[in-house]
Formats: C-alpha cells, sequence, structure tokens
C-alpha cells in the first residue's frame, strides 16, 4: 500500500513538475509533441513515440509490439562489413525482426562507411546527446517502417563506391554516396523528427527514387547549402507518386536553397519556421505539387532574393500555393490563385490540424535535439 502510495505521489509531482516548467509546457507543443512529452514516464514507456506521427508517414504501430527487440548502444566503434555486438551498425543491420534502438550513454559514432538501417527499425536518441558523423551517413535503401528520432547528424563526407554490411546481415554493394545526413531509397513509411542536421558535404535529407509515405518533423537544419531534396532527377518519372509531409521545423540560420525543393511528386509544408535564405526558400521542377500553409517566413536582411519560391519548366505546370504563410523582411511567395489548392488528402491516421502561422515560431521553439533534464521531462 505503501509504495502503490509513493509512485503515485511521484507521478504527481513529476505532473506539477511538467506543468509548471515554461521549457516543457504542453502549451508550447505540437501535436506530435503533446503525444508523448506530457508523459513523465516516457524514458519507460518509449514506444509511445511510434503513435505520435501525423502526416504522410501516418502512424509507426508496426515497430512496436511484444516482439520488438530493445537494443541498447553501448560502443561508439564502428566496422562496415563485421560490426561488434554493442554498436549502432550491429544493431541496424544483424537484428532480425523489429528493433528499437536507444544509447546507454553519450557519443560521437564516426561512421567509416554509410549506416544502412534494415526495416522495421526505431533509432531513438532522446534523453542523451549523441552525434553521428563520418562518410555516408545514414541511408535506407529499399525499407520501410524506420524511425530517426533525436539525433544530430553533421559533417558527413562522400565515400566512393564500396561495400557494407547491409539488413538481415548481408554484404551490399553501394555505389557513390554524396555526404548526406540521410538518404532515403525506394523506402517508403520514414519518420524523421527531432534531429539537428548541419555542415554535410551534400544534403541534409535526400528523398529519391520512388520513395514515399514520409514525414519531416521538428528537426534543425542550419549551416547547410541544400538542405531537403525531395525527388531523384528530372527523368526519374517514379517520383510522381512521392508524398512527403514536411512539419514544424526550422531552416535556419546559414541556409542556402532546398527547404525542400521538389520533383514530380507532392510535399505538404506547414508550420515550419524560416530564418532566411540565399536562393531561395521552397523550390521545384518538373511540375510538382506543393502546398506551403502556415509558414513564417523571414527574407535574408541582406540585399538579395526575397522571394521565397523557385521554379524550373513550363509556367502553366506549376502547382505551387501558399495558404495562411506569414511573410515578413519583405518575403514573398508567388503562387498559383485558387483557396486550398494542392489538397494533401491525408486519410485519418496522417491527418493533423495546421496551427495558425502565428504560433509557428513557439510550436518550432524547440527542433531539433531536445534538452531534456535528469529528471524524467523532456
Amino acid at each position: 500500500m505503501a509504495t502503490t502510495l509513493s509512485c503515485c505521489f511521484t507521478l504527481a509531482l513529476f505532473m506539477v513538475i511538467l506543468m509548471a516548467s515554461p521549457s516543457s509546457s504542453l502549451a508550447n507543443m505540437n501535436v506530435i509533441d503533446k503525444c508523448w512529452r506530457g508523459n513523465p514516464l516516457w524514458r519507460s514507456q518509449r514506444q509511445q513515440l511510434a503513435k505520435c506521427s501525423v502526416g504522410f508517414v501516418g502512424k509507426m504501430i508496426n515497430n512496436i509490439g511484444k516482439n520488438v527487440v530493445k537494443y541498447k548502444v553501448i560502443d561508439p566503434s564502428d566496422d562496415p562489413l563485421s560490426p561488434k555486438s554493442g554498436t549502432l551498425r550491429y544493431g541496424t543491420t544483424m537484428i532480425k525482426g523489429k528493433v528499437w534502438i536507444t544509447f546507454k550513454n553519450s557519443m560521437t559514432i564516426t561512421l567509416q562507411r554509410p549506416l544502412l538501417l534494415s526495416s522495421f527499425t526505431a533509432i531513438d536518441g532522446r534523453g542523451i546527446d549523441v552525434h553521428i558523423t563520418g562518410t555516408g551517413c545514414l541511408l535506407v535503401y529499399q525499407a520501410t517502417n524506420i524511425i530517426i528520432h533525436g539525433l544530430r547528424i553533421h559533417h558527413c563526407k562522400a565515400q566512393p563506391p564500396s561495400t557494407v554490411m547491409g539488413p538481415n546481415a548481408k554484404v551490399i554493394p553501394l555505389g557513390q554516396m554524396d555526404g548526406d545526413a540521410i538518404r532515403l531509397v525506394t523506402a517508403r513509411k520514414v519518420w524523421i523528427d527531432h534531429n539537428t542536421l548541419y555542415e554535410c558535404q551534400d544534403g541534409l535529407i535526400d528523398v529519391t527514387r520512388g520513395s514515399t509515405n514520409i514525414t519531416v518533423s521538428n528537426n534543425w537544419f542550419r549551416n547547410q547549402d541544400k538542405v531537403m531534396l525531395l525527388g531523384h532527377d528530372d527523368g526519374h518519372l517514379r517520383d510522381k507518386n512521392m508524398k512527403v509531409t514536411v512539419i514544424f521545423n526550422h531552416f535556419g540560420p546559414n541556409c542556402n536553397q532546398r527547404m525542400p525543393r521538389v520533383r514530380h511528386g507532392y510535399a505538404h509544408v506547414a508550420n515550419n519556421f524560416y530564418q532566411g535564405w540565399e536562393q531561395y526558400a521552397i523550390g521545384g521542377s518538373m511540375s510538382p505539387s506543393i502546398k506551403s500553409e502556415a509558414n513564417f517566413f523571414v527574407a535574408p536582411n541582406d540585399v538579395g532574393n526575397k522571394e521565397v519560391t523557385w521554379r524550373k519548366g513550363e509556367k502553366g505546370l506549376w502547382k505551387f500555393y501558399s495558404v495562411g504563410d506569414v511573410f515578413k523582411n519583405g518575403a514573398s511567395f508567388n503562387k498559383q490563385t485558387g483557396v486550398g489548392g494542392a489538397k494533401p488528402n491525408y486519410n485519418q491516421e496522417q491527418n493533423f490540424k495546421v496551427v495558425d502561422a502565428g504560433s509557428v515560431k513557439k510550436l518550432t521553439s524547440e527542433s531539433g535535439v531536445l534538452r531534456c533534464s535528469r529528471s524524467l521531462i523532456c
């Protein structure tokens, strides 16, 4: 009886602290964060996160259940061909079935070659400070049901053709890797949430070669030329089926272009904060459909391009819509006419309420890796 009362008191105390803390107030959180950060016991209930995703990725409930292997990274070393137990590469390639990967303590993992992720893998860096750098870096190739959460990925470098250990413990030959933080190739149902990405040799996120049903949320992108590419190249027609949701992210400072750039497919870009740009913020070619909804655009201070968009191709084929966006410092958006154009047509589990653009700075104030206290509060 005493133990039960003690547990109830502790839970109640945590809830009081949570509601009193300005940095963790539920009122300041977006719909994804409210789903799990309001739970003071999230560390012991990590799989709750899988039910919090929205947008085209839907819910990640295929990543959870009684049959999930809970794997903890204790060793920051990396062997591309013979992964050692306890390393991140071992967890992403050598374990069959569903795996939920966490980290024993803060660490920097310097990848020797690109890191492949198996289907039904969740990498969960919440509560500590995990840096991933080196060559590659993360590659999702012909895989599905992937969660990438709470990582700092930066200074990723190009890699010539090589071989690495891949899913199901099979050695896989890879072609040239350009040096992206996260690259998706023929992938589907991938959720990239609350990561901090910067200063990579090529881009930060690439969604290519038929990848679809992707949500990119709550990330902080900074200090980068090419930020996010959606669609492989102008000739890759399979990307017409691509659907990507880009929400609650913070772009900047010092981002140049591709936030995102879209080819062929569809992107719903909503409730993001844009802290300047050089060439453009949102662009596309090969007649993509883009709905920019309730974003907060702050144009660069210096004399330069105040226009948000960039387009390549025949003007009549452009489908760029701006609905409820806020434009500051002279920012402008060359858009199509028509209210509510390019609707995402989400199903029930994908749908979410887009908030007024005036709240975006507050809702994205904790984008990127979260700073969790030593208590259970995050």
